[in-house]
Parts: C-alpha cells; structure tokens; sequence
C-alpha cells in the first residue's frame, strides 16, 4: 500500500513539475497593444508561436530565424534592422 502511495505521489509531482516548466507551452497571448508580428529578430527560444519549424511558443532553437517572430508595438518591426514583417525563407 505504501508503494502505491509513493508511485501515485510521484506520478502527479512529475505532472505538476511538467506544467510549471513549460513543456505544455502554446502560443504566447496576445498583448493588450496595437502590435505588429516581428520576424527574423528572435533570440533562441524566446519567440511568441508556432512556425513551418517548430510547434510552441519559446521553441526556436536559433538566433535570427527568418519564420520565427515576436509580439512588437505597432510600427516598430521596420526600425530594427533584420526584421520583417512577413516570414523569411
């Protein structure tokens, strides 16, 4: 009985661990600003969803992925260099 115990403990320690270490991360949530998607800006694993190379938000594994982007103000993507606002091939 007390090995069942111990297992079952375990088990939904590990669950919990999981979901507050982000291994169920999604897309990231919109913010509550006029925003504009800013791709090729991206450090690795800080990007804001999903793209052709990767499933979640906080996923890219490379600086500067030409899919990967970020939540930026509105009208702020053109001023930073190497960005754009539509995906690079």
């Amino acid at each position: 009985m007390n090995a069942t115990r111990l297992l079952i403990g375990s088990a939904v320690a590990a669950v919990a661990a999981m979901t507050t270490s982000g291994a169920f991360a999604g897309p990231a949530a919109k913010p509550d600003f006029s925003f504009e998607k800013c791709f090729g800006v991206v450090k690795a694993g800080l990007n804001d969803c999903q793209t052709a190379t990767h499933s979640c938000a906080g996923t890219s594994t490379a600086d500067n992925q030409g899919d990967s982007w970020i939540y930026v103000p509105a009208g702020t993507c053109g001023k930073i260099a190497g960005s754009s606002t539509a995906p690079k091939a």
